[in-house]
Formats: C-alpha cells, sequence, structure tokens
C-alpha cells in the first residue's frame, strides 16, 4: 500500500474544531484519522473528524448539534468506494458494531446499517428465509446496498426493502417506506446526508439447505468470474440503459482493449475488465485517472459514456473536489 501523507496542520486544526462542537457525545471521535487502511482499494487520505457512534440516538444528537455547514460522509463497509488522496473534510461517519444486528421479524430479517450483506443472506438462510441469496453476491453492507440499490444474481434492494429507518442530516431520526426511496438502477432518492440505521427486508419461508446451498453457488460464480482476492472496488461503471447499447459495462472496456490497462499502480483486471486493482503501490489519482481513461476509450470506440458506479468521494491532493457521480 502506498503510504499516505501526514494529515496537515489545518486538517488537525479543522478536526479538533469539529470534535469540539459534537460536545460530549458517546461514541468514538477521533481527528485526522488515516481511511485508506479501511477501504477495499487501500487508499485514501485521513477524516477530517471521525465519529463512530454508540447507536442511533447517539447519532442523532450528534448532528443536531453540528453546523449545518459543515458536510457529513457516512461510510460503510468501503467496498465500492475510491477515497481520494487528499482525504474527506468535515465529520465522517462509520457505523459499528452497535449497527451490525440483525434480528428476525415475521418473515422477514431487521438488519442494521453496519451488517455486512453477505451475513445478512447467511442468516436468512439460519432462519429457514429465502429471497435474500443474492446478498451473498455484493460486497458492502445493507446501509449501503440501499442508498445504491445493490444487487446481483437476478434481484436487488428494490425488490425486498419494506422500510429504512435512517437519521437526516439535522438529526432527525424517521422511518421511510421502500416506495419512498423511488428505486431506480444503482441508485436511491434516499435524502442527501442521510445514514441508514436499519432496514426490514422481506423473505419467503424456505428450506435451509437450500438457501444454503444457493449462497454457496453464488460465491462460487463470483469466485470463477471475479478478482475477489485482489484490492479492488467491485463493478467500477454501471451497466448502460439498453437504449444506449446491448452491451454490458465489462463487454465495452474489453471492445476497447482496455482490459489489463494500467496508470500508475492502478490496473483493469485481466479476469473481469469492469474491476479495476491495486496491483500494490496505486494511489486513488492512479484509480480515477485510469477509470477516466477506460471512459474516453470506450467513447471513442462505441460511442457509449459509461457511468461510473464506484463512488468517488473527498479531495483531490490539489485541493480540488472532482466529479462525484
Amino acid at each position: 500500500m502506498t503510504s499516505a501523507a501526514p494529515p496537515s496542520e489545518a486538517v488537525t486544526t479543522a478536526g479538533n474544531a469539529i470534535a469540539a462542537s459534537l460536545g460530549d457525545v458517546r461514541g468514538r471521535v477521533s481527528v485526522s484519522q488515516p481511511l485508506g487502511p479501511r477501504s477495499w482499494f487501500r487508499v485514501g487520505g485521513p477524516a477530517e473528524c471521525l465519529f463512530q457512534p454508540a447507536d442511533a440516538e447517539n447519532l442523532a444528537s450528534a448532528l443536531q448539534r453540528l453546523s449545518p455547514e459543515i458536510p457529513v460522509t457516512t461510510l460503510g463497509a468501503c467496498s465500492n468506494i475510491i477515497i481520494r488522496d487528499g482525504g474527506i473534510p468535515g465529520l465522517v461517519i462509520r457505523l459499528g458494531g452497535a449497527f451490525a444486528a440483525i434480528e428476525s421479524d415475521g418473515n422477514g430479517l431487521i438488519a442494521g446499517g453496519a451488517a455486512l450483506d453477505a451475513t445478512v443472506a447467511e442468516t436468512s438462510a439460519s432462519k429457514g428465509l429465502g429471497d435474500l441469496e443474492f446478498l451473498a453476491g455484493i460486497p458492502g453492507s445493507i446501509g449501503g446496498a440501499v442508498r445504491m440499490n445493490a444487487g446481483a444474481y437476478g434481484s436487488d434492494m428494490a425488490a425486498v426493502l419494506d422500510w429504512a429507518e435512517i437519521v437526516s442530516r439535522d438529526g432527525t431520526l424517521m422511518r421511510l417506506d421502500a416506495s419512498s426511496l423511488r428505486f431506480g438502477y444503482r441508485r436511491s432518492a434516499l435524502p442527501d446526508g442521510a445514514v441508514v440505521v436499519r432496514a426490514r427486508l422481506r423473505a419467503q419461508p424456505a428450506d435451509p439447505a437450500a438457501v444454503s446451498a444457493r449462497i454457496a453457488e453464488i460465491r462460487t460464480a463470483r469466485e470463477e468470474s471475479q478478482p475477489v482476492r485482489a484490492r479492488t472496488g467491485g463493478s467500477t461503471f454501471r451497466n448502460p440503459p439498453p437504449e444506449q447499447s446491448h452491451m454490458k459495462a465489462w463487454q465495452l472496456v474489453d471492445a476497447a482493449g482496455c482490459r489489463g490497462l494500467t496508470i500508475g499502480g492502478a490496473q483493469i483486471s485481466e479476469k473481469h475488465c469492469n474491476f479495476m486493482l491495486n496491483t500494490g503501490n496505486a494511489t486513488a489519482a492512479d484509480l480515477e485517472a485510469l477509470g477516466e481513461e477506460v471512459r474516453r476509450r470506450v467513447r471513442e470506440k462505441s460511442g457509449v459514456t459509461l457511468e461510473w458506479e464506484i463512488k468517488r468521494i473527498g479531495l483531490k491532493t490539489d485541493g480540488g473536489q472532482g466529479e462525484t457521480a
């Protein structure tokens, strides 16, 4: 992993001011906290101020105290994200173990926002509940899955979500029905700054052995087709809508001759060319530049402009924020 530069005095000063504004909150508050080791790509600068709340009420109280001018970023499993080398300004929220609980609720499960998707799938099998097996193929947590309508292997969150409990940017704890989230392909209408703290997922009674077998099948398929053991961030680009192209994103990338393409320590996977890899010494700038070069080549070759599926957040080392969508 490329070593990150030490946080600047300005970052530390700003982080201390944010921490002071939170007051005596429960949970853990830390300043100038390195984020690269937490991300699947293993790149990125520090958080000005990192807050790991004790529970939803603690989170709501902290956000109520926080000045509305201070930006807030929520991080989950950091699986589908590039944290830029300049770090993330403002308050960074990371949900911990208190938000990872999973409980039965009739023909369904209630999962915390930090519960890993794969763990939810495994729990559904143990409870004799089906329809959630697809989550075994999604690297990430439930909060992120709700925000981006994560999907794989024939299903997505829109098909199984009943409601999500969120804490809004102003510190209001509320429950939103799935219909109000207006799910689309890899997107939702979750309010800006909102943090998903719990979600109810519908399921159907099923044979536990059959559910477990389907989960194993999904994992095997993923192992065979994707570089799951590499430093990667999952699918890099969204599949284009059918009216733009009948080809999937990886096919367009391959047709543009980008399989194996490298910039610095970043590489397009030889195994699945909709995956980028940190080969060991990549920076966030390398990864983002590689993605943009692939988009340029695909556009030149096919006329299709690929949209990023990986989120890019934070500041570049020159202080610029760049594109995030």
